[in-house]
């Protein structure tokens, strides 16, 4: 959930701060606004995840009790109008168009920028960027009443106390007029920003016009910079235990195995990464959105293959409002055709510290300026996400880092390490399940002894759902009993959090996708997908997919003329199979090149690519730097 501006309030606004679902006013047309103070929530009334999401006539208005989710209501409750779900409260300034739910038609929206020859009218939303006191998410407010010098607006998650006493509205807001007419608005606080105000009208006149895309800055380049003599040279620093593992597993310094490729680098326009920062937090929103239907409908669940004895541990897991995400990864293809997510890696992906740490360190090895390294900002990222699980752990926690023996998930779990005590805690490193032990009271213990209580895995859960599977069918066989920790016992254990959380079983499988696409119908970022082979489908060629796997592991390409373009092989050959539209990798020279963007706390965190001969990223793919350059540079890149 995005968290309230608490950063904006003053002393005398703490103490007469209304608790969680607390009144803070009326507007004259009767919309309530209630207050967001989520420190303050009674768990017996919001006892779970579902008790957060916001329905009016069994629409959806959006989480309590965000700004967005205000605006939506009262549109609904005042005009029969709804937008679409967006990401962020700043996102609203680009939509330009509304959906009338009597009529179920779009209307036309059009955004007039602050200082606009067009005022606001009642019922138009005002929206301030990203940024400031409005961090990440920008805000939203409803336009009730307008003068030549002040507007007034209502509002949510502005503040937390009540309004003022026979007041229909949360504030007023500073107006000016220009010598030509044109309409300012004064934003109350130094570092952010008002965009403007966004109106359901035809009339586009004095509106902002969005610029046409040029489909040219929306694919990949790839650039070589300047042959020089750093290659003799090593540039990760082995006395950090992170960096040293990756060299230990590259077999040297270096970012990508193919020796050819030491100077090469992919980029990306500033247009490009916009986008994507854009969907993938929009995609986050919508496949937390296809959870919450998929647990409240159970029948759906069987097609997800899970053990029926976890199920009750998956849904207290999804309820339990504490237990979120830390990181994720989603998989995209960008071409000059759109750009389309593959499917959401918010379980166990890999890559973070390809990422966040090694493309950024070869790019200054080599004194390569231009652009901006795409990985930058993700490690501080990660290390706020760890400090938001604050509440959950407290600063005193010791966070186990678990994972298997694998050179690869040594230097993945050393850098997640780094961030969980960047971020204040305290952590342990467990490599393998040898070290864990059982105590008399058959806590987990740790090799020093310690109680297990907080967990971040790089396993897979499925992998402990089929050690699940295979005691069922053990015990079943009259087997003797298990004496060793098992990794079941550990990440299934009602005394022991785990993040990536149990729940993320729900988005990571690809059952999710045709639910998602049936949701979602026609959604620009996504694929058709399904669970049967239909005639569509197979006009437009299609890629089969295990539910469950990892590392590209038995899918196959297939194009509209029914020929195999590629498959792979693997161990999930035996599991249920969904269908989806085939939208291909684009190929730049020799590879297959595929988008990954990292999140922190269901948010862009960063971004790197994965390059293949195949046309299906796996395991041995490499990845290699990924750098954002303005529009202007990226279009002379040859």
């Amino acid at each position: 959930m995005v968290q309230p501006h608490t950063n904006l309030l003053s002393n005398d606004e703490k103490l007469r701060s209304l608790p969680f679902g607390g009144v803070q006013g009326v507007t004259a047309d009767g919309v309530v606004s209630y207050s967001s103070d989520y420190v303050t929530v009674d768990e017996t009334q919001y006892p779970n995840r579902k008790a957060f999401r916001s329905y009016y006539d069994g629409v959806y208005m959006g989480y309590k009790w965000q700004c967005v989710e205000f605006a939506r209501r009262w549109l609904y409750i005042n005009k029969g109008q709804i937008f679409n779900d967006v990401a962020m409260a700043y996102e609203i300034f680009k939509l330009r168009s509304i959906r009338d739910v009597v009529n179920n038609t779009e209307l036309p929206l059009n955004a007039f920028a602050n200082g606009s020859l067009r005022r606001p009218e009642i019922g138009s939303m005002l929206i301030w960027d990203e940024g400031g006191e409005f961090a990440h998410t920008g805000h939203i407010a409803i336009v009730t009443e307008v003068f030549d010098d002040k507007i007034c607006v209502a509002e949510q998650n502005m503040n937390f106390t009540p309004w003022p006493a026979g007041q229909h509205y949360s504030r007023e807001i500073e107006a000016k007029v220009g010598i030509k007419g044109d309409y300012w608005l004064k934003c109350a606080f130094t570092d952010s920003t008002i965009l403007g105000w966004v109106t359901q009208t035809a009339d586009s006149t004095h509106s902002v016009l969005l610029p046409d895309a040029n489909p040219a800055l929306f694919q990949l380049g790839i650039a070589e910079h300047t042959h020089s003599d750093v290659i003799e040279r090593p540039w990760l620093n082995i006395a950090n235990e992170d960096e040293s593992a990756y060299v230990d597993m590259m077999k040297g310094h270096w970012l990508t195995s193919v020796e050819g490729d030491y100077f090469k680098y992919f980029a990306v326009s500033q247009s490009a990464l916009d986008t994507l920062e854009s969907a993938t937090d929009e995609l986050h929103g919508l496949f937390m959105h296809a959870t919450d239907y998929v647990l409240q409908h159970p029948e759906l669940l069987s097609a997800f293959e899970l053990p029926e004895s976890i199920l009750p541990k998956v849904i207290r897991s999804w309820d339990n409002r504490d237990n979120q995400l830390i990181t994720s990864r989603f998989d995209f293809a960008m071409t000059t055709n759109g750009l389309k997510v593959y499917e959401y890696n918010c379980d166990s992906a890999s890559c973070y510290m390809e990422a966040g740490k090694v493309q950024g360190k070869w790019a200054r090895h080599l004194g390569i300026k231009s652009g901006a390294d795409n990985g930058a900002n993700l490690f501080k990222e990660l290390v706020d996400a760890w400090r938001e699980c604050d509440v959950v752990a407290g600063p005193n926690a010791t966070i186990h880092v678990l994972q298997d023996v694998d050179a690869e998930e040594d230097y993945h779990a050393l850098f997640m390490k780094k961030a969980i005590e960047a971020a204040g805690f305290k952590s342990v490193r467990v490599i393998g399940l040898d070290a864990l032990s059982l105590g008399a009271q058959g806590q987990i213990l740790d090799q020093f002894g310690n109680p297990v209580r907080w967990v971040w895995k790089t396993w897979a859960w499925e992998t402990a759902l089929n050690q699940l599977r295979q005691e069922s069918q053990a015990n079943g066989n009259n087997a003797s009993a298990q004496h060793s920790v098992q990794l079941s016992d550990v990440l299934l254990n009602d005394n022991i959090m785990v993040y990536e959380p149990l729940w993320t079983l729900i988005p990571s499988n690809k059952a999710i996708l045709p639910i998602l696409w049936s949701l979602f119908p026609n959604h620009p970022l996504l694929l058709n997908t399904s669970f049967e082979l239909s005639d569509e489908l197979k006009a437009t060629g299609y890629v089969v997919k295990p539910i469950v796997g990892r590392c590209g592991e038995n899918i196959q390409l297939i194009d509209a003329n029914s020929n195999v373009l590629d498959n792979k092989g693997g161990a999930f050959g035996e599991r249920e199979q969904i269908y989806q539209q085939l939208f291909a990798l684009p190929k730049i020279e020799n590879y297959y090149v595929q988008i990954c963007t990292f999140t922190a706390a269901g948010h862009y965190a960063g971004s790197n690519v994965r390059v293949d001969k195949s046309m299906i990223i796996g395991k041995s793919s490499d990845c290699m730097a990924l750098r954002t350059l303005d529009d202007e540079a990226f279009l002379q890149l040859k």
